[in-house]
C-alpha cells in the first residue's frame, strides 16, 4: 500500500465530487473575503449612525441649557451635563441614571470651555445597577462621547440660577455614542451572512456536482464503449456529440481516429503475417520437394543440382528472415546509436562497383561532383542504397543511373532506371510491405516486396524522405536526408 494513501483517504476520487469540493472551496474563500469586507463596512456605517444619533441628541440639549431649562431625564441616548465648581451633574438621562450622579458626576468637568463639537473617549466607572437586557445601560470601559461646551458668557444670572450653577461656571454636555447599536447591527449582519454563505456553499457544490455529472455522461458512454475494444478487433466507434467545438466532441473525434489507426494497424499486422507466411512457404515448399525427391530416388538424383537448388532456397529464406528481423527492429523505434558522418558519394560509388553482374547487359553509373556528407549509421545507409540499387537493377532494361547532389541543407540521391516504371496510382503503394507490382514475374527472380519498405523506414529513421519522382521513362526514387558538415581534416 502506498504510504500516502491513508492520509488521502478523505480526498474524494470521483471527478464530480472533486469538482464540487473545489468549487465550494473557491466559493468559501470568496465569500469569506466578501464577509470580512461587509463586516467591517457595516460596523463602520453602524458606528457612524450611532454618532449621528448622539449628535442629534446633543444639540437640542445645548439649546435647552442656553435657555436656562434643565433637560428631561428621558432620552434615547445616555447623556450628562457637568459644570465647573459643581460636584453633581447638572442634568443626566438615558442609562446614565444608573450611576446615581446626584453626589458626583460621572463625566469629567471641563477644564476650559470650547465652542466646537468634539468626539473623544472617556473611561466610565463600574455600574452597580448594570442590566444586560437594557440596551441603553452602560457599564465601565472606555466609550466614545460627543461633547459640546457652553461658556458662562452664554448664560445670564437668572438662567445660571435656574440650572443650579454659578454665574461664572462653564458647562459641558456629554452624549454617549452607544456601542450596542453598531455591535448589534454587525452581529445581525454576520449571522445573516453566515447563514446565506452556508446555504450558498451547499447550492454551489450541488449545482457543480450535477453539472459535472451531466457533462461527463458522454465520457462515461465513451468509456463503456471503448472497454469492449480489443487490439485484435478495434472496430467499435464512438458516437460523436452533435455539438461542434465541444471538448467531448474533440475527445470522441480523437478517439475514433485512434481506433481507426488501431484497426488499420491490426489489419496491416494480419496482412503482414499472412504475406510473410506465404513468402516463407514458397521457398520451403521448393526446398522440401527437392530434398524429398532426392531422398526417394537417390540413385537418379543429380546431387550437385539438388544441392544448388537447396542452397539457393536457403539463401532466399535467410534474406527474407533478415528483412523481417530488420523490419521488426525498425518498428520498435529503438534509439539509434551515436551517428557517424557518412559520405554518400563514396558509398554509392563503392556499391556501384560491387554490384553483381546480371544475365543481361546492364550499365550502372554513379554521377556526383563532390562529396555528400550525412549523419547516420553507415550500415543503415548501405542497406538503404543497396535496396534501391537492387530494385533498379531488377527492373531496368539497359541502364541504371545514380546521382548525388548537395542542395542547400539537404543531400539528394536519386536512383533512376529505364524499366517499365511505376503507374501514378501505385506511387505510394510500392513502399508498402510485401507489395509487388509484377506478380506474374517468377518469385525466384523477384524480390519479396520488402526492399522499398525497408528503404523508406531507414530514410525516416535518418530524418529524411524517400519518394518516387515522376519520370516519363522508367522509375526514379529520390532520397533526401539532412546535410552534415564535412569531417575535420577534409
Amino acid at each position: 500500500m502506498n504510504a500516502t494513501e491513508p492520509r488521502r483517504r478523505w480526498w474524494p476520487r470521483s471527478v464530480r465530487a472533486r469538482a464540487a469540493l473545489a468549487a465550494a472551496s473557491a466559493a468559501a474563500v470568496i465569500l469569506a473575503g466578501t464577509g470580512w469586507w461587509v463586516h467591517h463596512d457595516v460596523y463602520r456605517r453602524s458606528t457612524q449612525i450611532a454618532e449621528d444619533q448622539a449628535k442629534a441628541q446633543l444639540w437640542p440639549l445645548c439649546d435647552q441649557l442656553r435657555e436656562g431649562v434643565v433637560p428631561d431625564t428621558t432620552s434615547t441616548v445616555p447623556y450628562e451635563v457637568v459644570a465647573t465648581g459643581r460636584q453633581g451633574a447638572v442634568a443626566y438621562g438615558g442609562g446614565m441614571a444608573d450611576f446615581d450622579p446626584d453626589t458626583q458626576h460621572v463625566m469629567p468637568a471641563p477644564s476650559r470651555a470650547q465652542q466646537v463639537e468634539l468626539i473623544t473617549t472617556v473611561r466610565l466607572p463600574a455600574n452597580p445597577h448594570y442590566n444586560p437586557s437594557d440596551k441603553l445601560s452602560v457599564s465601565g470601559g472606555t466609550h466614545q462621547v460627543v461633547t459640546c461646551d457652553i461658556r458662562a458668557d452664554d448664560l445670564t444670572t437668572a438662567k445660571a440660577a435656574a440650572l443650579g450653577v454659578a454665574a461664572d461656571a462653564d458647562l459641558r454636555v456629554y452624549a454617549l455614542v452607544l456601542p450596542n447599536t453598531a455591535d448589534a447591527i454587525t452581529r445581525t449582519t454576520d449571522l445573516l451572512l453566515l447563514q446565506a454563505g452556508l446555504v450558498g456553499l451547499v447550492l454551489i457544490a450541488a449545482v457543480t456536482y450535477f453539472a459535472v455529472r451531466t457533462a461527463l455522461r458522454p465520457v462515461e458512454a465513451i468509456r463503456a464503449l471503448t472497454a469492449s475494444v480489443t487490439a485484435s478487433d478495434p472496430r467499435e466507434r464512438v458516437t460523436v456529440p452533435a455539438a461542434t467545438g465541444h471538448e467531448i466532441t474533440a475527445l470522441a473525434t480523437t478517439l475514433n481516429t485512434t481506433l481507426q489507426r488501431l484497426d488499420n494497424a491490426a489489419a496491416q499486422q494480419r496482412r503482414f503475417v499472412a504475406d510473410a507466411a506465404h513468402e516463407l512457404r514458397s521457398p520451403l515448399t521448393t526446398l522440401l520437394a527437392s530434398l524429398e525427391v532426392a531422398l526417394a530416388y537417390p540413385e537418379r538424383t543429380d546431387w550437385p543440382a539438388a544441392v544448388t537448388t537447396a542452397a539457393r532456397q536457403t539463401r532466399r529464406l535467410h534474406a527474407l528472415a533478415e528483412d523481417l528481423l530488420l523490419l521488426a527492429r525498425l518498428d520498435t523505434r529503438a534509439p539509434a546509436t551515436a551517428p557517424d558522418t557518412v559520405d554518400l558519394t563514396a558509398l554509392a560509388a563503392r556499391l556501384t562497383e560491387q554490384c553483381p553482374l546480371t544475365e543481361r547487359p546492364l550499365t550502372l553509373t554513379c554521377d556526383s561532383s563532390a562529396p555528400a556528407y550525412a549523419h547516420g549509421d553507415p550500415d543503415a545507409y548501405e542497406r538503404l542504397l543497396r535496396n534501391l540499387i537492387d530494385n533498379a537493377v531488377r527492373h531496368a532494361a539497359h541502364r541504371v543511373q545514380i546521382t548525388i547532389r548537395n542542395e542547400s541543407a539537404w543531400v539528394v540521391l536519386t536512383v533512376h532506371d529505364d524499366g517499365p516504371g511505376v503507374p501514378t496510382e501505385d506511387a505510394e503503394r510500392v513502399f508498402e510491405r510485401f507489395v509487388r507490382l509484377d506478380d506474374a514475374r517468377s518469385r525466384d527472380h523477384g524480390g519479396a516486396g520488402l526492399g522499398l519498405a525497408i528503404a523508406r523506414d531507414l530514410a525516416h529513421r535518418h530524418r529524411g524522405t524517400l519518394t518516387l519522382a515522376p519520370r516519363t521513362l522508367g522509375a526514379c526514387f529520390a532520397l533526401r536526408v539532412p546535410r552534415a558538415p564535412a569531417p575535420d581534416g577534409e
